[in-house]
């Protein structure tokens, strides 16, 4: 942590606190305090990144359950077709939102270094609720943009050149959707998923990986106490880390379904580290195309720290894989 830039340093004791804070002895979270210090963006809103201006907007899917996306849209010409990503942010699928500092950071430096439009999804959160909640949510969130795309989307967006993306649980998501895509044979009337985007994404299991054990208390950001407590809170009640929706591997005939090809980022230093292998040594197993990125000193959530080179590297490898697969 040492080698680490000193706001980064800063930004980390933060973090800690805060998790400290608002986390009860059983591991829930205290709503009231973590909103203290979860800080919000607000939409409508236009930023200007690296000379594109990027324009947010949010957009109810289903206010009955507190689906809602925000939109990124990067000002390009009328001419130029934009790809179409739909992102499901992190937090072991019990904390933030699209509109987190970070997460609108992340996505308005996505929109304007791809370019592309993004949509970024808002889900249901644990404890209150469980899986397959938020696998249901994304694909309900897919179906509205399908549907209401001439409505809510920039003219020059082309879902026929879908991604589905995510980090951390949300690159979990994002795996799940797109295979319950497959799996349902979900035909939608313009939408076609051409790759998937899992940074860090979050796999586990009841047998402890190597990462796990070395780096399961020392790393930043992410320990696999907390790993466990997120498991636990998401997965049905009375299931381990072997469920399928953890422990994907094996659980589904991958080379049997139209599975896209994807882009995973591995972090050197993530506890997470080991399962985001195994996850490319899966896919590949099962004829899949698979781009890897990877960043041996990042730390798991490293995506959310601008001044990093790994926040650099990340947006040029997207804009490779994406790219490259249109």
């Amino acid at each position: 942590m040492a080698s680490l830039p000193l706001v980064t340093r800063i930004k980390l004791l933060l973090l800690d606190l805060l998790t400290y804070i608002s986390t009860r002895r059983d591991g829930t979270i205290n709503r009231f305090l973590f909103g203290l210090v979860d800080s919000k963006t607000r939409a409508p809103a236009t930023k200007v990144i690296n000379k594109t201006r990027v324009s947010t907007s949010d957009i109810t899917i289903d206010a009955s359950r507190n689906l809602w996306l925000r939109l990124f849209s990067p000002a390009t010409p009328a001419s130029e077709p934009l790809p179409l990503l739909v992102y499901f942010h992190g937090g072991g699928f019990a904390n933030y939102g699209p509109d987190t500092k970070y997460f609108d950071h992340l996505c308005s430096h996505l929109a304007a270094a791809i370019p592309a439009v993004v949509a970024s999804i808002n889900y249901r959160l644990t404890p209150n609720h469980r899986w397959p909640t938020q696998y249901e949510d994304g694909l309900e969130a897919l179906k509205f943009i399908d549907t209401r795309r001439h409505d809510i989307l920039p003219a020059n967006a082309d879902v026929s050149k879908c991604f589905i993306g995510g980090d951390s649980a949300g690159g979990n998501i994002a795996h799940h959707v797109t295979v319950g895509v497959a799996e349902r044979k979900v035909r939608f009337e313009e939408i076609r998923i051409v790759g998937v985007v899992a940074l860090q994404p979050f796999f586990g299991g009841e047998k402890r990986t190597e990462s796990e054990v070395m780096l399961g208390d020392k790393a930043p950001v992410l320990s696999v106490k907390q790993t466990d407590e997120y498991w636990r809170a998401f997965l049905p009640e009375g299931a381990d880390r072997d469920h399928p929706a953890a422990n994907v591997f094996g659980k589904v005939a991958l080379q049997e379904l139209e599975f896209p090809a994807s882009l995973v980022v591995v972090g050197g230093n993530d506890p997470l580290r080991d399962w985001d292998k195994r996850y490319v040594e899966w896919l590949e197993s099962c004829g899949k195309r698979v781009v890897v990125a990877n960043y041996p000193n990042a730390f798991h959530g490293f995506y959310t720290f601008p001044e990093l080179p790994e926040f650099a590297f990340l947006l040029r490898d997207v804009n490779n894989f994406v790219t490259s697969s249109i």
